[in-house]
């Protein structure tokens, strides 16, 4: 199967930071890339330049075979930005109608609301919508054009449980055999749920790409809890150990490479343990341990 789009060694710096580091993504037909890292990482960098809305200064992007800075590939891309909003003095559905004209074949008004959650907010100016009501008019109007590939930054910002769970929904409906999406998001749980792929950027490099399961496989980690009587610290430095914290009831949780190699060395060493918890990693433990600046290097 062709990509969709190609980004070969793309980097970008600003003020002398280096955001986006040589990165390489191809974008499939048909998947939902979940795009993950910490604050900085350079993800919002990134899909600009996926979007032609900033140049790499090394490297090269390609939609549909184009630079994404040309009309024709620009018009089949969709793209829903942290900071979108429409003119506040326009009603929803206007804002729609406005946006309809930038498109030669539009997808309908109704249709569009329904997808977004909006239909019953249609007469609504935009300037008295809610942060969320917000967020979900940006996916309208990024779905305006019918997009073959749709990229989505944060899409969940803002919203409450129902509406989270109620965009999720419909993100996943929209990931049909001829659309591409890839989403940037700080919501591991909403990565594991949605997305086919997973890709983990860190200080602007890639530094895991694959389903959930290739992604968690690569730390090679495991989820400790248990109570004991030795000191955190000393936990800590033990070999393999990736991380160590204390759970509101009191119990030391970790992540370990050789759980029990650890063991063992506390039970040799006559320490006391109980209510203890061996469990394979998720990707959240697997982005602890990938985004951990030494296990990262």
């Amino acid at each position: 199967m062709e990509p969709m789009a190609v980004m070969r060694g793309v980097s970008r710096s600003f003020r002398g930071q280096l955001a986006v580091d040589a990165v390489d993504l191809s974008l499939y037909p048909g998947e939902i890339v979940a795009l993950l890292g910490p604050n900085g990482a350079g993800k919002s960098t990134l899909l600009d330049m996926l979007l032609g809305l900033r140049d790499p200064q090394a490297g090269s992007v390609r939609v549909f075979g184009m630079p994404p800075t040309v009309r024709r590939a620009r018009g089949r891309m969709g793209a829903m930005l942290q900071d979108t909003t429409g003119p506040p003095g326009l009603t929803v559905a206007e804002t729609v109608r406005l946006t309809q004209h930038l498109y030669p074949r539009p997808a309908p008004v109704s249709e569009l609301l329904d997808i977004a959650g909006l239909s019953d907010k249609a007469d609504r100016r935009v300037g008295e919508l809610s942060g969320g009501e917000r967020q979900r008019l940006s996916l309208a109007l990024a779905l305006t054009g019918s997009p073959e590939l749709l990229v989505l930054d944060e899409p969940t910002a803002a919203l409450d449980v129902a509406g989270r769970r109620g965009l999720l929904r419909s993100i996943r409906e929209l990931a049909v055999d001829d659309r591409a999406i890839v989403l940037a998001t700080h919501d591991l749980r909403e990565a594991q749920e949605i997305a086919d792929r997973v890709v983990v950027l860190h200080h602007g490099r890639k530094i895991a790409d694959g389903d959930t399961a290739e992604v968690v496989g690569q730390v090679g980690v495991r989820r400790v809890h248990l109570r004991t009587d030795l000191d955190v610290l000393r936990i800590a430095n033990h070999p393999g150990v990736q991380s160590v914290s204390i759970t509101p009831d009191g119990r030391v949780e970790l992540l370990a490479r050789d759980p029990e190699g650890l063991l063992a060395g506390l039970f040799a060493d006559g320490h006391h343990v109980t209510d203890l918890t061996v469990a394979d990693a998720d990707l959240e433990s697997a982005f602890v341990a990938l985004t951990e600046d030494g296990a990262a290097a």
